[in-house]
């Protein structure tokens, strides 16, 4: 019997899945798949929409599809068009939203969501109407200095607007980067032509018909702006999940089988909480996708030849109005399927940050792990101050912690893959080797 797996969500994880087992996929926006990390480079002009496309699926993906209600007992998914869709297994992929601060103003006229001007930066059709409202000369002010705020203030600055950014914090990607490399980036990003506030609260929005004229600040300094960007973080997408009554904490919370509180649902992805932490990465999201794949092979190997229909590449039959599969409940969930334990079940991601900053001089930067060090850790630090380069390990004992590199990011494959190892280093190599090009091989 053929097993209809239901992915929910049409994003860097649901896609990956979708290219690797036959699925029917929903996705709630209009565009085919793409790549989100590129958005940056859309809105500079630098790709065409099309291009950041991520690769084909192998059954047609279902676009502006929403889901609305998941029916555990009788496994379906309502969407909003009203149609249903059964599943034997069901993936939510539904990724994360933008955070939206408690800014005055921060409402539109007629009770709309955002006010004329006010844009998010999360989504293609986002990135799209920015593109389609700068010019040369725009005043834009970015609200949040994380890695998603300086790459939309990079690419307001490539397309020739006026840019300001402002971060709360002290410094700039605060998250990823030590203080030395946090200075190192703004220097950068000051001479693509960005004002930078830091230390610096948005209290509000002013508006004139419906329209923002400007960005109020804290201390009662006002930035004129004709377009602002809210780049202050995303948060879990778990309200169809919090309906149907599964387990949610920050985000849906999941299994090293990427199985929720419902046996016959999974969730991977930005949306997903795994080891009580949620990633939202593409690194962390592709993983857990080819995790699932496998759990998904393994759960359903059940044809008379041991052969997996998912494996053949059968497609099942799926779509509107499609009956739920028949099984035994007492619950009203059904039972749990048979245990296989997978090939591989997902214990969790090391992940790594990249950035690549445009300009005269372009700056490539790159962040693992913890890259504040704490008593007792041993640090090596490199600066090139003429070529704007800076390196830094973290070591504990005798395990690479974390590093971060700017400029000159040569070395970052060894560092990463002695990171990600979690191996212990070797006794005769000193430490500074840990910085050079080949990482210490030679």
């Amino acid at each position: 019997m053929s097993t209809r797996i239901v992915v929910v969500g049409g994003g860097t994880a649901g896609a990956r899945l979708a290219q690797r087992l036959p699925v029917t996929l929903l996705g709630e926006e209009p565009h085919a798949p793409y790549n989100r990390v590129l958005l940056a480079d859309v809105l500079a002009g630098r790709y065409a929409p099309e291009v950041i496309a991520l690769p084909g699926t192998r059954e047609p993906v279902r676009l502006g599809v929403r889901a609305v209600r998941i029916d555990r007992a009788a496994r379906t998914v309502e969407c909003a068009d009203g149609s249903l869709v059964g599943y034997d297994r069901l993936v939510l992929a539904t990724g994360s939203n933008p955070v939206l601060p408690p800014l005055r103003g921060l409402r539109g006229r007629g009770g709309a969501e955002l006010p004329e001007g006010v844009h998010a930066f999360r989504t293609l059709d986002d990135c799209l109407a920015l593109r389609d409202r700068v010019r040369p000369g725009t005043r834009a002010v970015v609200i949040g200095g994380g890695l998603l705020g300086v790459s939309a203030a990079r690419a307001l600055a490539a397309l020739g607007a006026e840019v300001m950014l402002t971060q709360q914090g002290e410094r700039l990607m605060e998250r990823q980067l030590d203080a030395s490399a946090s200075d190192l980036l703004r220097e950068h990003v000051e001479s693509l032509g960005v004002e930078v506030h830091t230390e610096c609260r948005v209290s509000g929005l002013r508006q004139r018909d419906g329209e923002v004229t400007a960005v109020e600040l804290a201390d009662g300094f006002v930035l004129d702006a004709q377009v602002v960007v809210l780049a202050c973080g995303v948060r879990p997408r778990v309200a169809l999940a919090r309906e149907a009554g599964l387990a949610v904490a920050t985000g849906i919370v999941v299994d090293d089988a990427l199985r929720t509180s419902d046996p016959y649902i999974h969730a991977i992805g930005d949306c997903a909480e795994h080891g009580g932490r949620v990633y939202g990465l593409a690194g962390p999201a592709l993983e857990q996708a080819d995790a699932l794949t496998e759990v998904l092979l393994s759960e359903t190997s059940t044809t008379p030849c041991g052969q997996s229909s998912l494996r053949a590449g059968r497609m099942p039959t799926t779509g509107v109005d499609a009956a739920p599969a028949e099984h035994t409940a007492t619950t009203g969930v059904g039972t749990a399927p048979a245990e296989h334990a997978p090939t591989t079940g997902y214990t969790g991601t090391r992940a790594l940050t990249r950035l690549t900053l445009g300009g005269a001089t372009p700056l490539d930067l790159a962040a693992f792990g913890e890259t504040t060090a704490r008593p007792g850790d041993d640090v090596v630090q490199l600066t090139d101050a003429t070529r704007r380069a800076y390196r830094k390990v973290v070591v504990r004992g005798d395990r690479l912690v974390g590093g971060v590199l700017l400029g000159d990011l040569a070395a970052v494959g060894t560092l990463a893959r002695a990171w990600e190892g979690d191996e212990a280093l070797p006794d005769e190599a000193p430490l500074l080797h840990l910085l050079t090009h080949d990482g210490g091989s030679s």
